[in-house]
């Protein structure tokens, strides 16, 4: 807890500081009226202004469709904008995640000043456009890290990009015969793609509604509660 008396002595943090996640922390804490920055290969990225129909709709619609998926699976968890301790130069806030409870096998856990320490299972990030840093610099972060499966919704490109690690590499997920995008981490959560960028909500819930009745899911759930 940063006292109001250190306060004047501590510098703001600023887009493009070369920073270690400790010292991005420490400043990050002491400007209380900042909502999100982030240290992305020790460089902080403070966002401007959220636009709604480019970020805050995508933001929401991808929670109502990894809160389905959480509300009929125990031992994992949804999160909206949490900061992520990654390692010495990478302290996200991705737009969402889905983890596995440490006690059930997953591979980050919370800090205990409430922080996810580790990379969560699954993260989702909403990016204007392929040029942003989410498929880039981001990108790596997370998968020299170990994030099992990422997903970037290129909102204003009408495109979205789900990768999933394998040999150390992310790979692009292929949609089946259906046109649905299918985990390989978290079975049953399943994401109808053509219908999203439709703006199909209806849909989107079905599918994943589905999903979560299907005999794989109801395995997942087993191993879970083992």
């Amino acid at each position: 807890m940063v006292k109001p008396s250190q306060l004047l002595t501590i510098p703001p943090l600023e887009n493009g500081d070369r920073l270690n996640r400790y010292e991005f922390e420490r400043r990050y804490d002491a400007m209380t009226h900042l909502k999100k920055a982030e240290l992305i290969e020790g460089i902080v990225y403070m966002p401007a202004a959220l636009r709604f129909k480019s970020h805050g709709q995508p933001h929401s619609r991808m929670l109502a469709w990894l809160g389905i998926y959480e509300a009929m699976t125990p031992s994992v968890a949804v999160g909206d904008a949490p900061t992520v301790r990654l390692d010495l130069d990478n302290e996200p806030q991705p737009d969402a995640v889905l983890l596995i409870d440490e006690a059930a096998g997953g591979q980050s856990r919370l800090s205990e000043d409430d922080y996810i320490e580790g990379p969560p299972e699954l993260v989702v990030e909403i990016a204007a456009s392929s040029v942003a840093i989410d498929l880039h610099a981001k990108k790596q972060a997370y998968r020299r890290n170990g994030v099992k499966e990422y997903i970037v919704w290129q909102v204003l490109d009408q495109k979205l990009s789900w990768f999933y690690l394998e040999q150390g590499e992310y790979r692009e997920l292929s949609a089946d015969p259906d046109r649905i995008l299918r985990s390989r981490i978290f079975p049953g959560l399943w994401l109808a793609v053509e219908a999203l960028l439709a703006e199909d909500m209806r849909q989107v819930l079905a599918v994943v509604q589905a999903g979560v009745q299907s005999a794989e899911h109801g395995d997942f759930v087993q191993k879970l509660s083992v």
